[in-house]
């Protein structure tokens, strides 16, 4: 799977160094499941992607929303295991990370993230 960075401009923070592109619907469709617990700096990014459920998850992650310029629809801190996203229209992409990136990074809605 190709990886990407995703830096949050508005904030000037890195959100993760090693985030995966799940660009293929077999890879949307597996998603984090049977994969470890992030560690700080990996993440996936499905695209496209308007809601996400935690079924089958054993551990809470953190998840942003975004439209299709980047910039952040909704924000889910520590999403929990067997938890749902809401559905989100104007969202093209999800974007999971490790439970605490989004606030120790002060991501909030209308921040504008950029993959590299």
């Amino acid at each position: 799977m190709k990886q990407v960075q995703v830096v949050n401009t508005t904030r000037g923070s890195t959100l993760g160094t090693r985030v995966g592109l799940a660009d293929r619907w077999w890879l949307r469709l597996r998603g984090l499941l049977g994969r470890p617990a992030l560690a700080p700096g990996e993440g996936m990014l499905l695209t496209p992607c308007s809601g996400v459920h935690m079924v089958g998850m054993t551990y809470p992650i953190d998840v942003a929303f975004l439209d299709r310029a980047g910039a952040v629809v909704a924000l889910y801190h520590g999403l929990a295991p067997r938890a749902r996203s809401g559905w989100h229209p104007d969202a093209r992409d999800a974007l999971e990370l490790p439970e605490g990136t989004l606030r120790s990074s002060g991501t909030l809605p209308g921040d504008l993230l950029v993959r590299a």
